[in-house]
């Protein structure tokens, strides 16, 4: 029998986060390379938002394809035991490698493949989550001098728009997402408190006794002891935004604020 492993086609492959620039990368992908077979994909760590499930179902419907889900063989509550309890963050982030790229890398197999990436021409990262030497990024975004004002407007012309979440929050990303900023976690609680409850349970139960924190310096609960000052110094922040740039998207005035808070990059596999 013919060995026909040397001739495999290299595979193409986009992720899409539920976030807006790996949406509009998607739409960008069809509109320029509508040839190219590309297999979409989302890592799916069970403790998305239900806006982002609504969100991937749409891209899904307007761009009629299949989004295959990858998740990790055990899930969060699993390597949150083998972790001892420390939930992850900017110094530690152990969910991103073991719930994103490890599955990420076992889809891919030993495949060539060539990975579409969504960030943006205006944007100062290009930190790769992957080492496999089989796999290559590719950034179509820079290649084209893509900005973000480019991306709002491919998501506006397209007609699927942004992602529900967008409202209160600027990135994608678990619930409980450690790279949240103090008034998302305060519209969490405010939008889903059974999540909040939830992100609250993780912080407190440890049969030893010990707390560790979604964020620094403070629980959640003494965070939301803030709340009302939270919410209102940041309508005082969006209405400052408003009469300083008032053509400025409310979406871009929601980022450019949280981002005064607290402008620390996320990861890279989630927040696209």
């Amino acid at each position: 029998m013919e060995n026909t492993s040397t001739n495999k086609q290299p595979r193409h492959i986009l992720g899409l986060s539920g976030g807006k620039d790996s949406t509009a990368l998607a739409i960008f992908m069809r509109r320029e390379y509508p040839d190219l077979e590309i297999e979409y994909f989302f890592c799916d760590t069970h403790k998305e938002l239900p806006e982002t499930y609504n969100y991937l179902k749409r891209i899904e419907n307007y761009l009629e394809i299949k989004i295959h889900y990858l998740d990790a063989e055990r899930g969060f509550d699993h390597w949150l035991q083998i972790h001892s309890g420390y939930l992850p963050s900017p110094r530690q982030r152990w969910c991103t490698e073991q719930m994103k790229i490890r599955p990420l890398e076992k889809w891919v197999g030993d495949d060539e493949v060539f990975s579409y990436i969504g960030i943006r021409a205006d944007e100062n990262r290009d930190g790769y989550i992957s080492t496999k030497p089989n796999i290559t990024p590719v950034f179509p975004f820079k290649e084209h001098g893509k900005v973000k004002a480019d991306i709002l407007r491919l998501l506006e012309e397209s007609g699927i728009g942004m992602p529900d979440y967008y409202r209160w929050r600027s990135r994608s990303g678990c619930f409980f997402c450690f790279f949240q900023r103090k008034y998302e976690w305060v519209m969490l609680h405010e939008t889903h408190p059974d999540l909040f409850a939830r992100a609250v349970d993780y912080e407190s139960q440890h049969k030893d006794g010990r707390t560790y924190t979604w964020t620094q310096g403070e629980t959640l609960l003494e965070l939301l002891e803030r709340k009302d000052q939270i919410i209102a110094d940041h309508h005082k922040a969006m209405a400052r935004e408003a009469q300083q740039k008032p053509d400025r998207p409310l979406v871009e005035s929601l980022e450019a604020i949280l981002d005064e808070e607290d402008d620390t990059l996320p990861c890279l596999a989630c927040h696209l």
